[in-house]
């Protein structure tokens, strides 16, 4: 699967879903410090899932209307890191198919996927 992942998401994540044999844009890597706009418009044109840690992502989608091809909350705080690399790899390989066109936030405990209403 294609994922771009915001700055903010840990590096071992990025790492883990590499290893397990995503393709994955790192903003980190890449172009540090970009606008979240430039962030959401790279992946949708790469047709890419968006994995974020920061929320103002949903204010562009749903408050601004912004384009994009899905998007992915993490919300894994408390946890080990060992644990967020985890969590974040099998999601996406459980669930990364329904996470097109779709909100998603992966937490703890829960994976809660929103489709977008196309017209």
């Amino acid at each position: 699967m294609r994922i771009v992942a915001d700055e903010g998401v840990e590096r071992q994540i990025v790492y883990g879903l590499r290893n397990d044999g995503h393709s994955v844009w790192y903003v980190a890597e890449k172009m540090p410090s970009v606008s979240d706009g430039f962030v959401l418009s790279v992946a949708h044109e790469q047709n890419a899932l968006l994995m974020t840690a920061d929320t103002d992502f949903g204010e562009l989608i749903y408050r601004l209307g912004k384009t994009t091809s899905g998007v992915v909350l993490l919300r894994l705080a408390g946890l080990s890191t060992v644990d967020k690399v985890s969590r974040a790899v099998w999601a996406i390989k459980t669930h990364g198919d329904e996470m097109k066109r779709a909100f998603t936030v992966i937490s703890s405990h829960l994976i809660r996927i929103r489709k977008f209403n196309i017209d």
